[in-house]
């Protein structure tokens, strides 16, 4: 039996068959891309990064299926810190997470930079530049400060709160964790 198909038909039926891909694609979600920049080397930090991708992975997010990741080493080459930054930027990466130290986080939080920032840093985020203040950061960078001898006080006060009649002992070990590298 034949098929009695009019010109009009046929053109509608041929466009929405070459439009289909289009349509499809443009419900795609787009992949969001971590920018991943440390001044060190790969290697100096390989256990850092699989921990990195194991918090990933436990979040939900696994590199290359939901989520991109683009490295940038410095190879210990501070200098080169601006051009991987501005690399980065010209991504449009959605997140850039810093480690490898305060010169990172530092170099990360000069200029206006549109992206959010998670770095790890040694000190107190307000004195090193990263944060206007502890309550109310005012900037785009978050993370993890090691050390801040400001908030000491305040967590032995919270200690003695919780343990209100108990000896409370203070054992500073900040040394114990030093490397030869660190010297």
């Amino acid at each position: 039996m034949p098929v009695n198909i009019g010109r009009r038909e046929l053109i509608a039926t041929l466009g929405g068959a070459a439009a289909w891909p289009l349509a499809a694609r443009a419900q795609q979600t787009v992949m969001p891309v971590i920018g991943f920049l440390n001044a060190q080397t790969p290697g100096d930090y390989s256990h850092l990064v699989a921990a990195f991708h194991h918090g990933l992975n436990e979040g939900g997010f696994v590199e290359g299926q939901n989520v991109a990741i683009e490295y940038r080493w410095a190879e210990r080459q501070t200098e080169r810190l601006p051009a991987l930054i501005a690399d980065l930027i010209y991504r449009r990466v959605s997140v850039i997470v810093a480690g490898g130290g305060a010169t990172v986080a530092a170099i990360a939080t000069t200029g206006t930079i549109p992206i959010p920032i998670v770095a790890s840093f040694g000190g107190d985020p307000v004195k090193l530049g990263y944060a206007e203040s502890l309550n109310r950061p005012g900037k785009n960078v978050t993370g993890v400060g090691v050390s801040s001898i400001d908030l000491e006080a305040k967590r032995l006060e919270l200690l003695h709160e919780l343990v209100p009649s108990g000896l409370i002992a203070v054992l500073s070990i900040g040394d114990l964790f030093r490397t030869p590298k660190d010297n």
